[in-house]
Parts: C-alpha cells; sequence; structure tokens
C-alpha cells in the first residue's frame, strides 16, 4: 500500500494518506472529525471516513509509523490494567473476561497453545493463567517495550514485535486472540495473514472489536464516539467489513455476533464533556475508573446485545482443516 506522508508542523504528527485495506482504492467520503480527547498527545484533529465501496471506516490520514511511542503514552491503559489503578472496575472486568475467555476455549486440549496478538500488559493472558488449564501453553506479542516488560513482570511469555515480525513456528497454535488489537495495527490483513500461518489447521482465532453499526456509532458517530480513539485506531469494522477481512486471509467465519461493552457510551460522553470545557470533576464520572457509569451503560447496551447490536463484534474465526483444491 502506497502512502504519502508530510512532516508536521511545530508539535504536529508526522501523518501519512492511505487508502481502503480491503478494496486498495481511495475513494472515502468524510464520516467524522476529532481530537486527541483522552490523552491529548498532539494538537491535530483527526478525521475519519467511509469507504464508498465496501463501506469499511478508517482514519485518513493517519500518523506515520514513526509516531507510535507518542500517540501510546506511557499512562495508556492497555500498559498498567491493574487492581491498584483500577480498583472495583478491574475486579469486575477480570471476572467478567474470564467467562467470555473460557468459553472461548471450548473444546482446547490440556496442552493446548495459546497466542495473544496484542497482549498489552498481558492482561488476558493472566486470566487463561489463573482460570484455564494449568497445562495449557500461553504466549502474548506486542510491539511496545513498556508493555512487554510489564507482562514480563508478571512472569508472562510476552514476545516485543508484530505477528509479521516475531519468529514463530508456522502451524502451532490452537488460538489466537485478537482482542481489542486489530483496529489499532496498519495492516489488518496483514495481522490476519499472520495468525492464520501461526495455527494449526482447524484453529481459531477470536477478535473483539468496536462495532460501527451499533446505537453509541449512531448517536455519536460524528465526533465523540469512544470508538474511534482518536488518533489510535485505524480501521473500524461493521460485519460486513469484519466477514471479508477474514476472508481475504482464507479464514472461514464460525460465528459472529455482538456482545456487551459500556466503554464506547462511556468515553463518547467523556469526549463530549471534554470537548466542551466541562469541569474535571464531571469529566472524571465517565472513565475506566468510574463503576457507577459503566455500570449503567452496560445494562443499556445488554438490551442492544440481544437484538444483535451491541457495541463490540466478536467473530470466531477458523483456519480451514483441509486445504480445497481447485478442480
Amino acid at each position: 500500500m502506497q502512502t504519502l506522508r508530510w512532516a508536521p508542523a511545530g508539535d504536529g504528527l508526522e501523518m501519512e494518506k492511505v487508502v481502503c485495506c480491503l478494496c486498495g482504492i481511495d475513494d472515502a467520503d468524510p464520516v467524522a472529525v476529532g481530537e486527541d480527547f483522552e490523552y491529548h498527545t498532539s494538537p491535530e484533529v483527526f478525521r475519519a471516513v467511509r469507504c464508498r465501496r465496501c463501506s469499511l471506516v478508517y482514519l485518513d490520514p493517519r500518523p506515520a509509523a514513526s509516531e507510535v511511542s507518542r500517540i501510546y503514552p506511557a499512562d495508556y491503559h492497555a500498559y498498567d490494567f491493574s487492581a491498584e489503578s483500577f480498583g472495583l472496575v478491574h475486579a469486575v472486568r477480570r471476572r467478567l473476561e474470564a467467562r467470555r475467555m473460557l468459553s472461548w476455549c471450548e473444546g482446547l486440549g490440556p496442552e493446548a497453545r495459546i497466542l495473544d496478538v496484542g497482549c498489552g500488559d498481558g492482561f488476558h493472558l493472566g486470566i487463561l493463567r489463573e482460570f484455564g488449564r494449568p497445562g495449557w501453553r500461553l504466549e502474548g506479542i506486542d510491539p511496545d517495550p513498556r508493555a512487554v516488560e510489564a507482562g514480563q513482570r508478571r512472569g508472562l511469555t510476552v514476545h516485543q514485535g508484530t505477528i509479521q515480525t516475531v519468529q514463530l513456528p508456522p502451524s502451532s497454535f490452537d488460538l489466537a486472540l485478537l482482542i481489542m488489537t486489530i483496529e489499532h495495527v496498519d495492516d489488518p490483513i496483514g495481522v490476519l495473514d499472520g495468525i492464520f500461518a501461526a495455527l494449526r489447521p482447524g484453529g481459531r482465532c477470536v477478535i473483539v472489536t468496536d462495532n460501527v453499526e451499533s446505537p453509541d456509532f449512531r448517536v455519536f458517530g460524528g465526533r465523540h464516539w469512544g470508538g474511534y480513539h482518536f488518533p489510535r485506531h485505524f480501521t473500524l469494522f461493521g460485519k460486513q467489513t469484519l466477514r471479508a477481512a477474514a476472508a481475504r486471509a482464507g479464514f472461514e467465519v464460525a460465528s459472529l455476533r455482538t456482545i456487551v461493552s459500556p466503554v464506547n457510551w462511556v468515553y463518547s460522553i467523556r469526549n463530549l464533556l471534554v470537548d466542551v470545557h466541562a469541569p474535571e470533576w464531571m469529566v472524571e464520572r465517565f472513565s475506566l475508573r468510574a463503576p457507577g457509569a459503566l455500570a449503567a451503560f452496560t445494562l443499556l447496551d445488554m438490551a442492544n446485545a440481544r437484538v444483535g447490536r451491541g457495541a463490540v463484534l466478536n467473530a470466531i474465526l477458523r483456519r480451514p482443516a483441509t486445504v480445497t483444491e481447485a478442480p
């Protein structure tokens, strides 16, 4: 994919012009403009667009690879999502995630190999180590050295790099996790290709990512939607575009549904409050440390998920057990 880069002015980011990763074309309509409401890492206004051909939503232009350490600051939540930092919210999420993850692991053998791609500080690997089978072999990958160090401090096996650069044995993993990761990467199809190669025939890949067909997107999608996470979410999916991405990598889609998440609701309101310069005490009522807001929007999104419109997509992909030969 060709990109056009330009240097920043003042404290601005180096940005690059991109095209749709599914279609390979530059034919998209703007759907939103917004700022880094959460971490204020740069003064830019960012633009999300929707491809006219396939409806994929993506950031264009987006920060260049050289800016990754800047747009993910040291206090980024995925580097230290700990009980000490998040208290009750950490405890509740840990229990809920354990239930979900064990359902995704159903049918795995006693010595299954599990890979978490974009593992951050190892939160999900830690859950599997605690609640999963003792013989499971757990590994993670993350490109950020701060995340890798945090995971390794917890005694986890975490490789620094990406699925495309880390040398993993091919066809060796039974399950790969891609939890709130595919939206962050600069090459979603390349990541899926790498996971496909790492999985055994018949192995599964679990994807969890924001849903651009949700009610929260319809309400806040013009500027403040939490799923934009400006400028850290590069590519955003609906059911159709996620199916298309899976097919490009050779996966079968075993299931695709929506699941409950209050985060985008909470952060959408937070972004709006930041944008109108609301008092800090009010802004902090809507954050990952605010159990009241998270609980309220969990109930709302439970109702949405029951009719297939939850805030988050959950896909189970399968590497075919056998390759079908062309006639």
